[in-house]
């Protein structure tokens, strides 16, 4: 009976002496836990830093937009205005716009040749705007694909951990033939801490994801939207020349 009531309180010492901070749990995992955690915690700040990246990248390119489409409407010479940023355009609207100026000034001579040349140059003009668009989309786009897929593999990353520390956990019981919490927590410790580090990195990495995609959508369609207005404005140009 004395015995039995020592290594109750033993095994009470043992369990309340248990560090359960973050750090703790980490040095006191496996390596299998240790490589998962470590995977979780790189995933999570790669994110953070991509999300911040758009988000201020998104907000620079949107004010950039602004300020050109100012310039562009402001009833100026679209050739002053093409000289003035066409060595360095500041976002993607502006590169669209001297992509399209540029195949323009190429042709110079072009609509003075009738109706087929312009009909050609309008194509030419308006493929370049297109591929100029998609460039700059895959360009704003960058990393995009990394929040997506750890938003969708970090919650079973986190799961392979969790059930590897369940593991730990029963064969210490196996182990020991011995039941008490100083022997089953700090697997089911370890475990938790795992599921809890995969949806730190997945909740973020989802809802920035489906934010930054509808951003980047709305800006694709002005983009679009500004490319059509321009070459529309260009086929006005050439059809007063013929």
């Amino acid at each position: 009976m004395e015995n039995q009531i020592v290594d109750a309180v033993t095994l009470g010492g043992s369990a309340a002496e248990l560090d359960f901070s973050m750090i703790a749990l980490f040095l006191r995992a496996d390596l299998v836990v240790k490589s998962v955690i470590i995977i979780l915690l790189l995933s999570s700040v790669w994110c953070w830093a991509i999300i911040f990246d758009k988000w201020f990248g998104m907000r620079r390119l949107n004010k950039r937009s602004d300020v050109f489409e100012q310039k562009f409407w402001s009833g100026g010479s679209l050739d002053d205005l093409y000289d003035q940023i066409s060595a360095n355009p500041r976002d993607s609207m502006s590169a669209v716009f001297v992509a399209a100026m540029r195949e323009w000034r190429r042709s110079p001579g072009s609509t003075s040749s009738g109706g087929t040349a312009n009909i050609g140059l309008a194509d030419r003009i308006d493929r370049v705007m297109q591929i100029t668009l998609a460039r700059e989309m895959d360009r704003a786009e960058r990393y995009m694909t990394f929040l997506a897929t750890t938003g969708s593999t970090a919650p079973f990353i986190g799961l392979f951990g969790t059930v590897w520390g369940i593991m730990n956990s029963f064969q210490s019981i196996a182990v020991t033939k011995n039941t008490s919490l100083a022997v089953v927590a700090p697997g089911i410790a370890e475990a938790l801490f795992a599921t809890a580090l995969g949806l730190l990195a997945a909740i973020p990495a989802v809802v920035a994801y489906n934010k930054l995609t509808r951003d980047l959508d709305r800006y694709a369609g002005r983009l679009e939207s500004f490319a059509g207005e321009f070459a529309a404005i260009l086929s006005r140009e050439m059809d007063q020349d013929t």
